[in-house]
């Protein structure tokens, strides 16, 4: 038990700080709906799952392999943060999309693109392993219940963020005009785009220096 709430912590304190994923589960929320928001949530708590089992099994040649490849995957993520930052430049605000029932495939899709966008973050595999290595948790990885256990934690800290953080943007929508969401529309897409522009200049710098 106090394995699972040590991942639940550390899935809490990586899932939290504002970043692009956060912008987007935010603005779907408030333009697609609640379930938008969670889905987008789950999306990023899979793939902070997905690094956290690489991590908590000690899976030293998988993390090698990744962190090998960031820069092919600063440039990846960069480009689709480019393109998740024009996407909701282009959201229409109207009144009616407030009100409408997201489908199936919107559901879906929200779900694929914040786990492609979390799995193409090199920093987030950079986090788990010095969290894990910091906290003396890299050995559970001999230990297959531990190490299971340590990795739902981190799913269901994350999960729970997601959920907190939708639950209290969604308790907003409806009361906003088509003009703020047409704003807030505009300022997520800015700032999801500049993202991926520091993105991809980071990666410009790492080739250089290579």
């Amino acid at each position: 038990m106090l394995l699972w709430l040590k991942g639940m912590l550390i899935g809490l304190a990586i899932a939290a700080p504002v970043g692009p994923t956060g912008l987007l589960c935010i603005q779907r929320t408030l333009t697609r709906g609640r379930w938008s928001g969670v889905l987008s949530g789950l999306g990023a708590a899979s793939a902070d799952a997905l690094y956290g089992g690489i991590a908590g099994f000690g899976l030293a040649s998988l993390s090698g392999l990744l962190l090998a490849w960031q820069i092919e995957l600063q440039v990846v993520g960069g480009l689709f943060l480019l393109y998740l930052g024009w996407q909701t430049w282009q959201t229409p605000p109207i009144a009616e999309q407030v009100q409408a029932r997201p489908t199936r495939a919107g559901l879906v899709s929200d779900y694929l693109s914040t786990l492609a966008l979390t799995a193409t973050n090199p920093v987030t595999i950079l986090a788990f392993v010095g969290v894990f290595t910091g906290l003396g948790l890299a050995a559970v990885g001999q230990d297959f219940v531990a190490a299971s256990t340590l990795v739902f934690g981190v799913f269901a800290g994350s999960l729970l963020w997601w959920v907190l953080l939708t639950g209290g943007v969604g308790l907003m929508r409806g009361r906003l005009s088509a003009s703020v969401l047409h704003g807030i529309n505009y300022v997520s897409g800015l700032m999801i785009g500049g993202f991926g522009v520091w993105a991809l200049l980071a990666a410009l710098q790492a080739l250089l220096q290579v």
